[in-house]
């Protein structure tokens, strides 16, 4: 079991782990396997028994007898296989229970990372090993340490049978052995290439309006055919370099049955062994090298399985560790950014660079720039999606990246700056999918984004359901619903990243509304726009010029230097 202790003898994480207690249930499959193979030997003491004594005695009873002895003991090897592979297979679902929340929430970090490699294919991934390590290709193992038992058999019966028996084992394996080394890279090429095209196939479904739009199928359709043509190539050579071994090994076991048979016959016309021990030879040397040739036909399983196996290990490796936080109180919502920097993996320049300020429980930030200035660099910072080079941003104190995620999530409410809603109801995504969210509590997060109306002239009202990317709900539509999904539960901190960016003048009236409630009820609101004028209620400005801070201060006094001062007053008046 060398890919097991492989498997096992990795970095510590959790799915190293989850493998390391598997040693109890390969255990006691593993001496299944042993009654199994053990009681198989029944087989050719059959067929001894009746070709060597029941045909020249021609005794019926005795016939009967083995013959019912022979089908219990085969129905109780059935009942042991059967019995080992629930233990494989209930071994395979606490494997996924343990293990795929942590890549589910590994592979979200790594997409807030920007990691490319980031996408569904990892719980893909998860389910191959799982299926593998638990299935038919892993169960091989369980048969290959019985051989030698089979090999003995047959030295007993003769020695140049088990001789035979062996040389055949050792040519098979080597062949094996051969075909995987030949197929490795292909196949790796081969698999590379088809989960670029998955990528490049699920980008182009994201963004399906504007492929449609700009007519950019047909040049889109090339590179992803360039993908897939490198996957089918390859994956076609891997086929001819497998099947060419397989056939091989195919007609070299068939030629050692052909031998052994061979041979038996010989030592019967000698009279060294008896007549019946000639299906004997064959059933034995059958199930000798059986294995072998089981596991050639595994070797794509179990190599795609440890590819699978390897990038859950890098997935997982690149995952921020969860840290034990004790339970916060709720913030009282006091914001500061100490000398925070920023810049994504591998850029070579700051987004942000010595970011200082801070706010009070209940005020609220607006903040302005012009495009790249890092706007919403500074709004997922705030929330702790990313973790700053240096520096840290602290809510009432605590830093907002290793605060737990679930606690910090129920005093936060988030509107990023492209609002995406999740397949399922209109309530759900409201609720944040939350079983304790009560259906008041949705109604009154409605009411105060100023959606409630909307809501109940859709068709099915709450009910409604979003459908996949939110199509069912115009853009305007879906902003306000996720301000309303921002602001469950009247969170202490609130983060509006271009709340009003797809909105209409009776949208941006409801908007204005809701961070009024907001304010009153003493929420911290940092607000961040191109469009002054839903700056009406902030307490305090601050203008981003290139990754740093430009102005900070009191409202007024920041817009008097941005704006004329007929600007200014528009603004106060909300025009």
């Amino acid at each position: 079991m060398k890919i097991f202790t492989f498997l096992t003898n990795q970095p510590d994480n959790v799915l190293t782990r989850a493998l390391g207690e598997a040693k109890h249930p390969f255990a006691v499959a593993a001496s299944f396997s042993f009654f199994s193979n053990l009681l198989y030997l029944a087989l050719p003491l059959y067929t001894y028994q009746v070709y060597g004594r029941v045909m020249v005695s021609q005794n019926i009873p005795s016939l009967v007898v083995l013959s019912a002895i022979t089908l219990f003991v085969f129905a109780v090897s059935s009942a042991i296989d059967d019995f080992r592979a629930r233990i494989l297979i209930n071994y395979g679902v606490m494997l996924d229970q343990r293990v795929s929340g942590k890549v589910f929430s590994a592979l979200f970090d790594a997409a807030v990372r920007g990691d490319e490699g980031a996408r569904s294919q990892a719980l893909r991934d998860l389910d191959q090993f799982r299926q593998t390590l638990t299935g038919a290709a892993a169960a091989v193992f369980f048969d290959v340490p019985w051989m030698p038992v089979f090999l003995i058999a047959l030295y007993l019966i003769d020695p140049a049978v088990g001789v035979l028996a062996t040389v055949g084992a050792v040519i098979l394996f080597l062949l094996a052995l051969a075909q995987s080394n030949a197929v490795r890279t292909v196949a790796k090429d081969a698999s590379d290439g088809q989960l670029r095209s998955y990528a490049f196939t699920e980008a182009a479904l994201r963004n399906g309006e504007v492929v449609r739009a700009m007519g950019m199928l047909p040049t889109l359709g090339g590179s992803w055919a360039g993908h897939r043509k490198v996957a089918i190539e390859r994956g076609a050579a891997a086929a001819e370099i497998s099947n060419m071994y397989t056939d091989i090994i195919k007609a070299v076991r068939m030629g050692i049955q052909v031998l052994i048979i061979a041979i038996g016959a010989f030592l019967i016309i000698k009279g060294k062994i008896p007549q019946g021990l000639l299906f004997a030879n064959m059933i034995l040397a059958s199930r000798a090298l059986a294995p072998i040739e089981k596991i050639v036909a595994s070797w794509e399983p179990l190599n795609n399985m440890v590819r699978a196996h390897g990038r859950l290990m890098t997935l997982l490796s690149k995952a921020e560790p969860q840290t034990s936080a004790t339970s916060l109180p709720r913030p009282k919502g006091r914001l500061s950014a100490e000398a925070v920097n920023f810049a994504p993996p591998g850029a070579t320049k700051l987004l942000l660079g010595n970011i200082n300020f801070a706010i009070e429980p209940g005020e609220t930030l607006g903040v302005i720039g012009p495009s790249g200035a890092g706007k919403s660099t500074l709004a997922r910072l705030l929330v702790g999606i990313w973790r700053p080079l240096n520096g840290v941003i602290r809510l009432d104190g605590a830093d907002v990246f290793t605060w737990n995620r679930p606690d910090f999530g129920r005093h936060v409410g988030y509107l990023p700056q492209d609002t995406e809603l999740f397949s399922g109801t209109i309530r759900d995504n409201i609720a944040r999918f939350r079983t304790d969210i009560t259906d008041a509590d949705v109604i009154a997060a409605a009411q105060l984004a100023g959606v409630h109306e909307l809501i109940l002239r859709l068709p099915k009202g709450y009910e409604t359901e979003v459908g996949a990317d939110g199509h069912t709900l115009s853009a305007g539509q879906r902003q306000r619903v996720g301000l309303a999904r921002a602001m469950l539960a009247n969170p202490a901190f609130v983060v509006l990243d271009e709340p009003n960016a797809s909105l209409d003048a009776e949208g941006e009236e409801a908007l204005m509304r809701a961070i009024d409630a907001l304010k009153a009820n003493g929420s911290t609101v940092v607000i961040i726009s191109h469009k002054p004028s839903v700056f009406r209620a902030a307490d305090k400005m601050l203008v981003l010029r290139d990754g740093r801070i430009d102005l900070f201060g009191p409202r007024d006094q920041v817009m008097s230097r941005l704006m004329k001062p007929t600007e200014v007053r528009a603004v106060e008046a909300g025009r």
